[in-house]
């Protein structure tokens, strides 16, 4: 009799816990009628750079169409590390996917929002190769390309040359205009930007027609973890095409020359321009978050958000848990609403539990001036 009461007492106590969990957990819903949401997609290099792992950026691209009526999604922007590696065409102890696989897996999954929503995918220093001269190249523009989606084509105003001096999108501009009476601008500058790049944005921003508009920046490495901007020299890799005991040999880390950290362009870019605004960047894993004032004295919001560590580690992970970030932006045309959310553990009645990230470093409440 007590083994079969104590039964009936475990599976009460279980059916509880799941009603309870399931309970708990609350769809993405906008928090006020006539909101808009923009999305920030972390770096995918982790996905990307694994077979098993890829198929989590298709769910999440689907997950982002799914939602963008519910959620009025007016724009997706990308932090860079779209892939892990631009120039690799082994297996290693570091992923079992090729260059070409990389970019093929991560051009098709932003494809499920052609002609659906706009979206600006920045550069970041895994989408680069460097030469022993630390000359950059990447194979980005033949998979992020002007009429991949329309909407994309429709909204761009505003392009510059990389550093090949092919006019690419890897530095951009999208204007949106009347989201709930307020203009727009989405722009994006490559990884460790150069000075001209910069100059360029800058004169964009200052533009006679855009002098109104709220800037939106997006980059990769700009703040790290502990809410700093970066500093010191911008590096990277150059890999050497050979192996030695499964792994892929490569030179200490090159400075690329002319390239400026997230200081650097803190203080020829962000703070001297009037009206950017907000700065989304990606690069360091984990999340951070600082305001500073622009010359105008309006107070800009830079956010961190990368989950590229989360979900395992680098190496034995699933490449970040599916977390995305959800900025919804309120009719004030003030307020933000920064949310955390993972389409991976929402998906199921199993995980749903796990699907928002409440603490204060992942949600919380910003205010434009």
């Amino acid at each position: 009799m007590r083994k079969q009461t104590l039964c009936w007492l475990f599976l009460f106590l279980l059916f509880t816990n799941i009603s309870l969990s399931q309970e708990k957990y609350q769809k993405p819903a906008l928090e006020q009628k006539g909101s808009w949401s923009l999305i920030m997609v972390p770096d995918l290099q982790n996905y990307a750079k694994w077979n098993r792992n890829q198929p989590i950026v298709d769910l999440m691209m689907a997950w982002i169409v799914d939602n963008i009526d519910t959620l009025n999604i007016k724009m997706v922007m990308g932090v860079g590390d779209l892939v892990e590696n631009n120039e690799k065409i082994t297996n290693d102890y570091d992923g079992d996917q090729t260059t070409k696989a990389q970019w093929e897996m991560v051009a098709k999954a932003f494809g499920r929002l052609d002609g659906k929503v706009p979206y600006i995918a920045a550069t970041g220093n895994h989408d680069y190769s460097i030469d022993r001269q630390g000359n950059r190249s990447s194979h980005f523009s033949e998979y992020f390309f002007t009429d991949k989606n329309h909407l994309n084509q429709k909204y761009l105003v505003q392009n510059s040359r990389n550093e090949q001096g092919q006019p690419t999108l890897e530095n951009s501009a999208y204007e949106l205009k009347g989201l709930n009476g307020k203009d727009y601008l989405f722009m994006t500058v490559e990884d460790g930007p150069r000075d001209t790049v910069l100059t360029w944005a800058k004169n964009v921003a200052a533009l006679p027609q855009y002098k109104d508009h709220r800037v939106i920046l997006g980059t990769h490495e700009y703040l790290n973890a502990k809410d700093a901007h970066t500093s010191g020299d911008v590096t990277w890799i150059y890999w050497e095409p050979y192996n030695i005991n499964n792994e892929i040999q490569k030179s200490p880390r090159m400075k690329i020359p002319g390239a400026n950290n997230g200081k650097m362009m803190f203080e020829k870019l962000v703070q001297p321009s009037s009206n950017i605004e907000m700065v989304l960047c990606g690069h360091i894993s984990g999340e951070g978050y600082r305001a500073d004032k622009n010359k105008a004295g309006k107070t800009v919001h830079q956010i961190l958000f990368d989950s590229q560590s989360m979900g395992g580690g680098h190496r034995d992970g699933n490449g970040g848990d599916g977390w995305l970030r959800i900025l919804e932006f309120f009719p004030d045309n003030k307020t933000v609403k920064v949310k955390t959310f993972s389409p991976l553990f929402g998906i199921s009645p199993t995980t749903r539990q796990f699907a928002w990230k409440k603490d204060a470093r992942n949600e919380y409440v910003v205010k434009f001036d």
